[in-house]
Formats: C-alpha cells, structure tokens, sequence
C-alpha cells in the first residue's frame, strides 16, 4: 500500500533498488542496495525512511519514523499558525467631521486594537480638500493622541490618491480601556456618517510607493 500523498516511503514502500544510506547520527553509510539498507535500519531498531525521493539514486536516512512524523506535524502546525488569515480593519474619516463622529470612530479604532486587529485609518478628501492635506493630519494626529497608549504605527500616514492612510497595530504591553476624547476636529455641520470595514488577507498588508 502507498504512503499517504506528501508522505515519505519507508521501509518495504521504498521502490528504488539501491539507495544512498544516512545513519541517524549523519553519518554517510554510502550507496546500499535497499534489502542490505534495510537490514542496518532493523539492527538499530529503527526505520528507513526516504528523505529526498529524487536524487539518483535516492537518499534514505535510519531513523524513528513515528517520532519523525510527529516532528513533522508539530513544524506544518506552527508553520500554520504563522500564516493564518492577519484582519485588517479599516475605519474611514473625513476632514470636516464633527466631534461627535470622530469620537464615535475613534472608539471603534479602541475597540479594534483592544481585540488584537490591525487598523487602517483612512482620510478620504473631495474635490477642493485635496489642497488642504493639512486638515487630514490634524485628524490622523488626534487619532494618535487617543489610542497612543495601546497602538504602535506599522505604516505613517501618507496620501494614496484622495485618502490619506496611517496603518495602527495593537501595542504589546497590557493596557486598560479608556474613553475617548475630542481631539483635533472642530464641530461642523459636515459631519460625515459612520464607515467601518473589514479586510481579511492571508498575511499583513505591505506598504506601497
């Protein structure tokens, strides 16, 4: 019977003739034909496994199989954990907000470190705001002043087109919840409405020129 697919043959599953033999210890045994690899592999109690299928003639090395494979599924889980699916929230403003709406976004961007997410703040100009980019990093640095405590910036803010984006990640060190307060925009009647999104992608987004 053949091996499960993306597992190495060992033992009798090994179908080449001769095969160059690595002792457990690294030591080189030389080329073998496979009944003579065999046999070393059983007076030590262990097994032959093939560890590089395509060299010719293929390379076998005596070892314990079933503490081999445990290794193996140990390394593929925390390979696994590493590439698991990273959340990037993004929390949208805009120049003229009111204190009311920044301070309720600036409490999602808390809520959203504080569970451990990567955020995206996003500055979104129109049309005669685009020749006030000061007015966005007014915004972007009361953002900073309020979640500062439990946030380390990933990516400075910088203009992408007609939004000026700063990427936050949650700080290590343990912090406590604290309430928002207004800082930066000024109250007016321009008060643009909550926007929240969710990204998900299979590793941290990298910064683009």
């Amino acid at each position: 019977m053949a091996p499960p697919q993306n597992e190495p043959r060992y033992n009798e599953r090994i179908r080449a003739r001769d095969v160059r033999v690595i002792g457990p210890d690294g030591a080189q045994f030389g080329i073998k034909p496979l009944p003579e690899a065999l046999s070393l592999a059983r007076e030590l109690d262990l097994d032959l496994v093939e560890v590089a299928p395509t060299a010719t003639p293929p390379v076998c090395r005596i070892m314990d199989y079933g503490k081999f494979r445990y290794e193996e599924s140990q390394r593929l889980r925390e390979a696994r954990k590493k590439a698991s699916h990273v959340t990037v929230k993004e929390v949208k403003f805009r120049p003229k907000i009111g204190k009311g709406d920044f301070d309720t976004k600036v409490r999602h961007v808390q809520e959203f470190l504080e569970d451990g997410h990567k955020v995206k703040v996003t500055l979104q100009f129109r049309g005669r705001e685009m020749a006030h980019p000061e007015l966005g990093s007014r915004i972007l640095d009361g953002v900073l002043e309020q979640v500062g405590s439990i946030a380390k910036v990933e990516t400075q803010a910088r203009l992408e087109g007609r939004n000026m984006t700063l990427v936050l990640i949650p700080d290590k060190k343990p912090a406590t919840k604290k309430t928002s307060k207004s800082v930066g925009p000024a109250s007016t009647t321009d008060t643009a409405s909550e926007t929240v999104t969710e990204t998900v992608t299979e590793s941290a987004p990298q910064p683009t020129e």
